[in-house]
């Protein structure tokens, strides 16, 4: 329960929520070639409550397990790139 707590604390989100990056029809899932010493891990680049968000994950058995999340600039920015999304600022300028 504290950990559920302290998670919500710094992303915003809890972790039922950070399931739903993975129901993102345009997610993005890539490897964790940094941190992968002992078992692969994972970020799934997703929306969640209509913000992107990055969720680290690995798989355990049959499952999926979330260890992490957050708003992530990197990961808006490849999700941005890899979907194509442009914006535009208010001066036009991009």
């Amino acid at each position: 329960m504290q950990l559920a707590k302290t998670f919500f604390n710094i992303t915003g989100f809890t972790f039922h929520d950070a399931q739903f990056a993975f129901a993102d029809e345009k997610r993005l899932i890539l490897e964790d070639l940094d941190h992968s010493q002992d078992e692969q891990r994972y970020f799934c680049i997703g929306k969640i409550n209509g913000e992107i968000a990055t969720v680290r994950f690995t798989f355990r058995g049959n499952k999926i397990r979330i260890f992490g999340a957050g708003y992530w600039r990197k990961g808006k920015k490849i999700y941005e790139k890899e979907n194509k999304i442009h914006w535009r600022a208010k001066n036009g300028q991009c």
